[in-house]
Formats: structure tokens, sequence, C-alpha cells
């Protein structure tokens, strides 16, 4: 990763640009490059440097076969957080974060169970037999799931970690991670408390263009540790069917 070019590219995107100096959060004075117009600058080198630092993380984790939870419910980061996470197939919240989606797992995938029993109804037949009534209620219950929890009906297990873009809103989701030692990535502003999170990525979180190009290469580092994985499931491939030939081979001299 060439620390200058992805400076130049971050301050292309707005990425320095921090909030009001009087909203600031003292603790994110380390990643704090200077005050220009009562608008703090954040220190672009330092983001590059934590980026890098996340994006290897998160590297590793995807070359584990690992899930990744992107938590973004801010307008700024819906769209762009919902389309990354639909194409490295990763689970997401970008409407409002359940209650107890961590901590209380078990009811939430009871929840999405529900959502699964719905479907099925209407493919075997039995959402016909419903009433008027009976069916509006069903839809309008499949609707409010779809909603919540659809970003997450694959999920079938607690995700390794979280990235999080704004972490005061989504504190909630933040907490709930704590609890259960998940490590949580996260974009972090200047009114944020970095040391909230093991992975903070310094940088502007309401420009969609800033939440934009850091995610863009949180993409690629995802990316790559899939193609690793995928690079050993197939050298593994290789490796069975060479031993079976030979095996094969060895057997076949036996008979001779």
């Amino acid at each position: 990763m060439n620390h200058e070019e992805v400076v130049k590219e971050l301050l292309e995107a707005g990425v320095h640009f921090g909030h009001l100096t009087r909203k600031w959060n003292p603790a994110m004075a380390p990643y704090i490059f200077m005050e220009r117009n009562g608008i703090h600058i954040i220190d672009l080198y330092k983001t590059a440097q934590k980026l890098e630092q996340a994006g290897e993380a998160l590297k590793k984790l995807a070359s584990s076969g690992k899930k990744i939870l992107f938590v973004a419910t801010k307008k700024q980061a819906k769209d762009v957080v919902a389309n990354l996470a639909q194409e490295l197939n990763m689970p997401y919240i970008t409407e409002r974060w359940p209650g107890g989606m961590l901590t209380n797992f078990v009811t939430i995938r009871k929840a999405v169970k529900k959502m699964t029993n719905i479907d099925r109804m209407k493919a075997d037949g039995t959402f016909d037999t419903l009433s008027k009534r009976e069916k509006l209620q069903v839809e309008r219950l499949r609707a409010k799931l779809e909603k919540n929890l659809g970003s997450i009906a694959d999920m079938s297990r607690l995700p390794a970690a979280l990235f999080v873009v704004d972490i005061n809103r989504e504190h909630i989701a933040v907490k709930e991670a704590h609890k259960l030692n998940i490590p949580v990535f996260a974009i972090v502003d200047t009114n944020t408390n970095p040391y909230e999170v093991d992975f903070p990525i310094p940088g502007n979180d309401d420009s969609s263009k800033s939440i934009a190009k850091i995610l863009e290469y949180v993409r690629v580092f995802l990316l790559e540790g899939m193609n690793d994985r995928r690079s050993e499931k197939d050298k593994g491939n290789t490796e069975k069917v060479a031993k079976k030939a030979a095996k094969m081979a060895t057997a076949d001299e036996g008979e001779e």
C-alpha cells in the first residue's frame, strides 16, 4: 500500500474534513492535523496507516471464511455499505439496529425463521387458504421482518467482527459487540472516541464520497482475503486429486 498515493486519493474524497472544533472529542487529538476555519482537519497519513492495519486484519478474517457484519444506518452511508456487503456476500444492517441483535442472537434467529416460514407458506399454498385479513397481517409482518432482518437472513452464527460507520450513532451495536468480545472496525470522525473500537480509521463519516473511498480500500483487502481462501481450497483439491491418482496407480501396479 503506497501511503503517498492513498493520502492523495483520501484528500480528493474529502476524508480529511472533521467536525466543528467545538464538537470534537479530545480522544481524537492524536489524529487531528490542524484546525481550519473552525473545523478540525484529520491527519490523512495516520488515516492511511490505520486503514492498512484494519485492512490487513480484515483480510485475515476473510481468508479464514469469517463473516463481517457491516452496520451503517445513516443516510449518507446506507447505499454504499449495502452495495459492498451484497457484492462480498456479507451481512449488513442499514435500517434500524435491532436491539439484542448480537447479545440476544437466538431471538433474532427465531424472527428470521418466522420470515422463512412465511415464504414456505406462500410456496406450498398454505397462504392461499388464509382469510383476506389474515393474509394482510402476514404480508405486513413479512415486510417488517424483511426491512429489519432481510440483510442478515443467511447469518446463521454471530459475526467474527463488526464494521461500523459512525460509532456515536451506532453506539448500541458497538456496546453489544464489546459484551461478546467481537472486534469492531470503524470510521471514526473528530467527534468520536477512537478508543471505543479495536480498529479505528480516522475519517469524515458524514460524506458519502468519503465513506465510499474508505470502503473502496476495505473492499480490496477483503477480496484479497477471499481470493487467498479460494486459492488454498483449489490447492487442497488439487492435492487430493493427485493423491487419489497416485493411490490408484499404486493399486494398478500391485494387480500387475
